[in-house]
C-alpha cells in the first residue's frame, strides 16, 4: 500500500444484521416449544425429528411467525411481495444439525423499508433493504472459557429452529454511536408490536459489517457508491448482543482497521468474533461469499402469498407517534414523553394512572418516581402492573393531603417495593399520617423557641434559616407535616 493511501482520510460505513427472535408459542418449522429454558434444564431435550434435521422429517411453516413478519414489514414501511419464498442456505457448522439452514434468499418476506433514529438529536433515516424469517441454529458452549480457549465445544439443540427475523440495513451508518441508537429504535418498535421480548437470553444478536471508505469517494451528502465499498474490504464483527456491545465493538473494529492502513497494510476480508470480556474482536475465518451457501429453493414449503395480511394484520400505536400524542394530548414535555413511551407497559401504565389524577401529577408519579425506584431495583414495570390500584392510591392519598410527599416517595413507595404491601399497611406500621394542625402548630413553636440563632440570622435576611427550621419542624413530627404548610406557618410567626 502506498504511504498516500495509509495516511489517507477515511468514512467510516457500516451496515448491519439484526436476529430478532419472535415470540411465538413454538418454533418456526415444528410444535417444539419456544418457552423460556430453566437454567438447569436438560439441553437436547426441546427437540423432534424436524429440528434435528432427521430424514423424512418435514417442515411445517408457522403462521404466527409470519404474522409477526408482516407486523415488522408494516411498522418500518416495507414491501411485502405478492410471492415470497424459502431456500436452504448451505453450510457446515456444529449447530446447525441438518447442514443448512431455512432461510429467504431473494424473495423476502419485507423488502425497502427504513426506520427513522435520533442521533445527538437530529433525525438520521436508516435504509433496511431486508427483512426475512429463518430458523435459529443451536447454541455452542466453549468449555473453559473464550472461543479461543476452549478445550471443546459443546452442542445444545433446544434453540434450533426457534423462529428469526433477519432484518438487513443499508451501509447508512457512519459510527459505531449511530448502531446503538439504531437498535435501541428498533428494539423499542419490536417491543410495541409484541413480537419480541428484550428479557431473553439471546432475544437480539447482531452482525456488522465495517469498512473504511476513502473520504473522496464519498458524496457531500454522504452517499457512497455501490463501487466505492466494493473497492475497500470489510470485517464482518459477529457475537453481539446488546446496544452497549455493538459500540465497544464497533468502536473497536474501527480503531483496529484505522491502525492497520496506518502502518501500510491491507485490511483482510475476514469474520472476527467480538470477545466482550476481553474488549477486542479476533479473527475467526475468511468471509464467506454469497456464491459459498449455494442457496436453493426448498422444495418442501410452498411459495407464500400473504401480501394482504399488511392491510388486515393491525399493530397498536407505535412510540414516536404515541410520544407525539402524550406532548399533545397530555402537555408533557419532550423528557417526560420519552421516558413514559420508553415501553408499552410503562407507555399503557401511565394512560391508567392519568385517567383518575392530572397528567403532570401522573407524569412526575410514574416516571420519576414509580421508574426511578424500579431502575434502582433493576425491575421492570411489569414486575407491578398488577398493582395498578395499590399505586393509584398511594397518589390519592397525597392529592387529598393524607400523606406528605416526602412520606409517600422516600417511605411508602420503597416498602410497597421492597416488601409487596400496600400502602395502607405501610403508613400503619410506620404511623406515617398526617399530622393534625395542633401538633404542627406545637412543632413550630418549639423550632422558634430552641433556635434563637436561626431566628435572628432569619430577621437579618437569611432566607436559609427558614429551610433549617422547617426541617426541625419536619423531624419534630416524624415527616408527617406539610413542608408548605410548615413554611407558612413558620413565616407567620416570625413576620408577626
Amino acid at each position: 500500500m502506498s504511504t498516500q493511501a495509509a495516511t489517507e482520510e477515511r468514512t467510516v460505513v457500516i451496515g448491519l444484521e439484526v436476529h430478532v427472535q419472535l415470540e411465538t408459542d413454538t418454533k418456526i418449522f415444528c410444535g417444539c416449544s419456544t418457552e423460556p429454558t430453566e437454567e438447569d434444564e436438560e439441553p437436547n431435550t426441546r427437540t423432534c425429528p424436524t429440528c434435528l434435521g432427521l430424514p423424512g422429517a418435514l417442515p411445517v411453516l408457522n403462521e404466527a411467525a409470519v404474522e409477526a413478519a408482516v407486523k415488522v414489514g408494516k411498522a418500518i414501511d416495507a414491501d411485502i411481495p405478492e410471492t415470497t419464498t424459502f431456500h436452504r442456505k448451505n453450510y457446515y457448522y456444529p449447530d446447525l444439525p441438518k447442514n443448512f439452514q431455512l432461510t429467504q434468499y431473494d424473495a423476502p418476506i419485507c423488502q425497502s423499508g427504513e426506520l427513522e433514529v435520533r442521533v445527538d438529536s437530529e433525525p438520521r433515516t436508516i435504509g433496511i433493504t431486508r427483512a426475512h424469517l429463518e430458523e435459529d441454529p443451536g447454541s455452542l458452549q466453549h468449555a473453559g472459557g473464550s472461543i479461543e480457549s476452549a478445550t471443546h465445544t459443546l452442542v445444545n439443540y433446544n434453540r434450533a429452529g426457534t423462529p428469526l427475523m433477519e432484518i438487513v440495513t443499508e451501509p447508512d451508518f457512519r459510527s459505531p454511536a449511530e448502531t446503538r441508537a439504531f437498535l435501541a429504535k428498533l428494539e423499542e418498535v419490536l417491543e410495541y408490536l409484541g413480537v419480541f421480548d428484550p428479557t431473553r437470553d439471546g432475544s437480539l444478536r447482531v452482525d456488522a459489517n465495517v469498512s473504511l471508505v476513502p473520504e473522496g469517494q464519498v458524496a457531500d451528502d454522504g452517499a457512497i457508491t455501490d463501487d466505492a465499498l466494493a473497492e475497500v474490504n470489510r470485517a464482518e464483527v459477529k457475537n453481539i448482543s446488546s446496544h452497549k456491545g455493538a459500540e465497544q465493538a464497533l468502536a473497536y473494529e474501527v480503531t483496529r482497521q484505522e491502525n492497520v492502513l496506518r502502518r501500510g497494510r491491507e485490511i483482510e476480508q475476514e469474520t472476527r468474533h467480538w470477545d466482550e470480556a476481553r474488549g477486542v474482536t479476533v479473527s475467526m475465518r475468511s468471509k464467506e461469499a454469497e456464491k459459498d451457501y449455494r442457496y436453493f429453493r426448498e422444495a418442501d414449503l410452498p411459495a407464500l402469498e400473504v401480501s394482504d395480511w399488511k392491510e388486515q394484520i393491525p399493530i397498536p400505536e407505535l412510540p414516536d407517534a404515541r410520544r407525539e400524542r402524550f406532548r399533545e394530548e397530555y402537555g408533557l414535555d419532550r423528557e417526560s414523553a420519552s421516558k413514559l413511551t420508553s415501553t408499552k407497559a410503562v407507555a399503557d401504565f401511565f394512560e391508567d394512572v392519568a385517567e383518575s389524577f392530572d397528567p403532570d401529577l401522573a407524569a412526575t408519579w410514574v416516571a420519576d418516581n414509580l421508574l426511578g425506584e424500579l431502575n434502582y431495583r433493576e425491575m421492570q414495570i411489569t414486575d407491578v402492573e398488577d398493582r395498578l390500584d395499590e399505586f393509584t392510591r398511594l397518589i390519592e392519598l397525597v392529592a387529598d393531603g393524607e400523606l406528605t410527599v416526602k412520606n409517600a416517595e422516600e417511605v411508602v413507595l420503597r416498602e410497597m417495593l421492597d416488601a409487596g404491601e400496600d400502602p395502607e399497611t405501610v403508613i400503619d406500621r410506620e404511623g406515617l399520617g398526617v399530622a393534625d394542625s395542633g401538633e404542627v402548630e406545637t412543632a413550630v413553636e418549639a423550632a422558634i423557641d430552641d433556635n434563637p440563632d436561626a431566628v435572628a440570622d432569619y430577621h437579618d435576611g437569611d432566607e436559609g434559616a427558614i429551610n433549617f427550621l422547617v426541617g426541625q419542624v419536619m423531624q419534630e413530627t416524624g415527616g408527617s407535616a406539610d413542608p408548605g404548610q410548615v413554611n407558612g406557618l413558620l413565616r407567620e410567626r416570625l413576620d408577626g
